[in-house]
């Protein structure tokens, strides 16, 4: 698997808010959103080619039962069946991180699926070169559907303006998903901007009932890697 970096910190998102531990970043990612804060491991992926028993052992290194496998989309790597097996084995609680558009049957005990809204097309960046295929990839209902009748599942959402709800409404009820298994994040890099969107957010939680996540490692440690 292709590896950006393997980090110990807190999962800083979602219903396992400060849980420590560790995450496995794979590099390579099939969309393009606009405001990727990863994009060492989308649009300019890099990193470095890691067997399963190197992963394995730096996951070792650190005290936390709970590994978080992350991307990029760990969903299209080759070998992610086989790394979750190799975890599952070393009882280890699994979350993955995916946005959703590709299904691979493999272990898992929290799918932590984040559909890219209409706010992630990328018309601006890179001459509007990935519009076609991320707007093509971005909502893939059957996969949805798989995932979420498969697995323990939040469905969480990048959510910069009011005008987001109209289609995550719409998306729930497609999909016919738990309401306190929603949650909105707001978009951003820096604490102001999550501070600002923050407050509406929340009051669109409570209409609707669904739970706010706020974005805790840009909160304690700002716009950086390995945190």
């Amino acid at each position: 698997m292709k590896v950006a970096e393997i980090f110990y910190s807190v999962q800083g998102e979602g219903i396992l808010l400060g849980t420590p531990s560790v995450f496995i970043r794979a590099s390579g990612c099939n969309l393009r959103c606009t405001w990727c804060d990863t994009p060492y491991a989308s649009w300019e992926p890099e990193g470095e080619d890691l067997p399963i028993g190197h992963i394995l052992g730096e996951v070792r290194r650190y005290p936390a039962r709970h590994v978080v496998i992350t991307g990029g989309e760990p969903m299209i790597m080759p070998d992610i069946v086989e790394l979750t097996e190799a975890l599952a084995r070393d009882d280890r609680h699994i979350t993955i991180e995916t946005a959703g558009t590709v299904f691979q049957p493999v272990r898992c005990d929290l799918m932590s699926i984040s559909p890219k809204l209409s706010n992630s097309t990328p018309y601006q960046r890179d001459g509007g070169r990935w519009v076609a295929q991320h707007e093509r990839l971005r909502i893939q209902i059957p996969v949805l559907r798989r995932l979420i009748d498969n697995y323990e599942y939040q469905l969480k959402f990048v959510i910069a303006t009011p005008e987001d709800l109209a289609e995550i409404r719409a998306l729930v009820g497609e999909l016919k998903a738990d309401a306190d298994r929603v949650l909105l994040m707001p978009e951003g890099t820096d604490a102001a901007t999550l501070r600002a969107r923050a407050q509406w957010i929340v009051e669109i939680c409570k209409r609707e009932g669904f739970r706010y996540t706020p974005r805790l490692q840009i909160e304690l440690w700002g716009a950086r890697r390995g945190v």
